[in-house]
């Protein structure tokens, strides 16, 4: 909910946003709780939000969801929104 970043269900983050800049460099990303394990939220203030709360897809949708399941679609609809290519190398390094 506003001003809030990330995506929520209700009070609860569902996939949280971040930029970091420092040494002249400036990195993004972002951290989609597919099959989170949520009990280890139990245990801190999930980004500073004291009475907020952390979901997932599975928790979500009521089923095991993985990364696996949602790669391909996130990809597609990243492109899409952001009207792109990706680009993949065969060597990670």
């Amino acid at each position: 909910p506003p001003p809030f970043t990330g995506v929520w269900m209700g009070d609860s983050k569902l996939c949280a946003i971040g930029v970091h800049c420092g040494n002249h460099i400036t990195s993004h990303g972002l951290a989609l709780n597919c099959c989170t394990d949520l009990t280890w939220f139990d245990h801190i203030i999930p980004c500073g939000l004291e009475g907020k709360g952390v979901t997932s897809l599975s928790h979500e949708l009521g089923r095991h969801i993985t990364v696996d399941h949602i790669l391909e679609p996130f990809l597609d609809s990243f492109q899409e929104v952001f009207d792109c290519t990706l680009v993949f190398s065969e060597d990670p390094g």
